[in-house]
């Protein structure tokens, strides 16, 4: 396909950046690759919206009631980007090579940046910033799997992945590096990148020492597991009280 037809699939959701294949997410390298083609040969050019005018490369998304997409003014989503039937926009932004999939929320003043997977019956929560993965080519993007709730300011970038189901805590700031601290057990179990399904996850922070004395270091704890009986649509302030933490 030439970088237009790439451009336009991405748009239909016909393909994607990244998907799951046989348990693993696998990244489309061609399509992160028409991308970066598609900024370089693309100029700008003037784009009005009513009383708004921007100057950008990347067109606008169109025709969100023949999409089933309801979108509260000002929001914006990039052309090449693909919205399922019942994505609900507050005023957010959805970037260019970016996934959403059926039922999800992006709330007021969320992010959604180029080539985030965000999954079926999601709640992205006010503020919340989903970084973008375009370069390089092969890294994996950030990835919301099904029915994970993120609350307000949460910041997810450098292709971290939360597990399906999984419920952020306001203000968790996860990156590559960020230890992930599992202390449900008698011993703390570690992750990096990684938020696994269910998991309760609230922000934290462990000592470090350094030449200077010891600091704190920010890390995320689960601190309990959602349970199978929890409905999709269970609030995070529910789920967060349930472990005795307020949200």
């Amino acid at each position: 396909m030439t970088t237009e037809e790439t451009i336009a699939a991405l748009d239909r959701g016909e393909l994607r950046v990244a998907e799951k294949v046989d348990g693993d997410w696998r990244v489309h390298e061609e399509a992160k690759a028409a991308i970066l083609d598609y900024f370089r040969i693309r100029k700008l050019e003037p784009i009005e919206v009513g009383p708004y005018e921007y100057l950008d490369k990347i067109p606008l998304k169109r025709n969100y009631a023949a999409l089933g997409v309801r979108v509260v003014p000002p929001a914006t989503a990039r052309y090449g980007s693909y919205l399922s039937r019942g994505v609900v926009m507050m005023p957010s932004y959805v970037n260019i090579g970016a996934w959403v999939g059926p039922n999800t929320m992006i709330d007021t003043w969320a992010t959604v940046g180029s080539c985030a997977q965000i999954g079926a019956d999601v709640h992205l929560a006010g503020g919340v910033g989903v970084g973008g993965v375009l370069e390089p080519v092969q890294a994996r993007p950030v990835i919301v799997e099904d029915g994970a709730f993120i609350g307000s300011r949460c910041i997810l970038t450098e292709g971290v992945r939360i597990g399906a189901r999984a419920v952020l805590g306001p203000n968790v700031s996860l990156t590559a590096s960020v230890p992930v601290i599992d202390v449900t057990g008698s011993e703390a179990v570690e992750h990096r990148g990684f938020v696994p399904p269910r998991a309760i996850v609230v922000p934290g922070t462990r000592p470090r020492q350094f030449p200077a004395g010891i600091y704190q270091l920010a890390c995320a704890l689960i601190i309990g597991r959602r349970t199978e009986s929890t409905d999709l649509k269970t609030s995070l302030n529910d789920a967060l009280r349930e472990y005795g933490v307020g949200a």
